[in-house]
């Protein structure tokens, strides 16, 4: 699985368990963990905040907009 797939796994059982579409990177990180992300807190940091939000500069060639940052350190879901 890819980190991508993880995050979005992650980060639906979040925004599930809150009842708002709302997330921090370090909710995302955590919950990664807890499911037993191979991944690095680099890795996750860099998915999250730039390669999947759409409000990122543009870094990289593949790009998701899978998130939108709505306010500094706080995020939401656009799918």
């Amino acid at each position: 699985m890819t980190c991508r797939e993880e995050m979005l796994i992650a980060v639906r059982q979040i925004i599930n368990e809150k009842g708002r579409n709302e997330f921090t990177p370090k909710e995302v990180r955590d919950r990664m963990v807890k499911n037993g992300t191979k991944f690095s807190e680099n890795t996750m940091n860099g998915e999250l905040t730039s390669r999947l939000c759409k409000d990122a500069p543009i870094n990289h060639v593949a790009r998701h907009e899978d998130f939108e940052r709505i306010r500094w350190g706080v995020y939401r879901l656009l799918l």
